[in-house]
């Protein structure tokens, strides 16, 4: 379910807008900051007490049935990142610790560890050279203007790499959208319901690109999307280009789901791919 309520940084979150769920731990999301928490619930059926503030401006949105809470942010948003933020990172240059790669024009360098990537070592760690790409979380983020933006490819208490394909990005093509669309993307893929956030674009073309060899999506809150199809040949090409263009003008013309469907058709009429 998702509030009216928009806030502008540094805004509390009301309390009586919060999950009532007390079984799980509250989820929150990107654009909120936990200032504390009431370790004890007054009594069972009242949760526990939190105090949360915004860090950019949005609509907040609650998810009773997830116990999650997040600011949705407005399409033409900069950028900023946050900590546990998934991003799609290009490698700038190499120094002897960390690979320093761009999130967004114009801003500082995000360091990414060479060995913060699952199993990797001196020798076995991915060599990465410039204008590659990387899809990775956002570890930490300094406090003031121009500070460190640290990023990592695995889970920092197991070493593992976490669900959904962190790591080198290889082949494929990069597309950029707005930071607002990238979060209806990302919300949608999290979710199990077709249309959730407005956004269909991606399951209509997984279903008419399935007897292609289907294709594979990575989604960075940084207003990146990389689109690499499994077919082979010109038809891979096209149908790679067919998914960007989509999600381009969805995002220029702010698409409804039915509009979202009609120009997927559309789209590779024109492209001339036979579904």
């Amino acid at each position: 379910m998702t509030s009216p309520s928009i806030l502008l940084p540094g805004d509390h979150v009301p309390s009586d807008v919060l999950p009532s769920t007390t079984s799980a731990p509250l989820r929150i999301g990107p654009g909120l900051r936990l200032l504390y928490q009431q370790q004890e619930p007054q009594s069972k059926t009242s949760p526990s007490a939190h105090a949360i503030s915004a860090t950019h401006a949005g609509l907040l949105s609650v998810d009773q049935k997830r116990n999650a809470i997040s600011v949705l942010s407005f399409p033409n948003r900069r950028y900023i990142p946050t900590p546990n933020d998934l991003v799609i990172a290009q490698v700038h240059h190499t120094s002897q610790d960390y690979f320093h790669c761009i999130l967004t024009p114009h801003t500082p360098h995000a360091l990414l560890g060479l060995l913060a990537f699952e199993g990797a070592t001196k020798k076995t760690r991915p060599m990465l050279k410039q204008g590659e790409l990387v899809y990775a979380r956002v570890l930490s983020v300094g406090v003031g203007a121009g500070t460190e933006i640290e990023l990592t490819c695995v889970n920092p208490a197991t070493g593992k790499a976490e669900p959904g394909g962190l790591g080198p990005l290889t082949g494929g093509m990069l597309f950029d959208v707005s930071t607002g669309l990238a979060a209806r993307l990302m919300k949608a893929s999290s979710s199990s319901a077709e249309g959730a956030a407005g956004v269909v674009i991606l399951d209509e073309f997984g279903k008419k690109l399935e007897s292609k060899g289907g294709f594979e999506v990575a989604v960075g809150r940084n207003g990146k999307v990389w689109v690499d199809c499994s077919g082979s040949g010109d038809i891979a090409v096209k149908a790679t280009i067919a998914i960007g263009r989509c999600l381009r003008e969805m995002d220029e013309r702010n698409l409804d789901p039915n509009e979202q469907r009609k120009l997927v058709s559309k789209v590779l009429r024109e492209m001339k791919i036979d579904v």
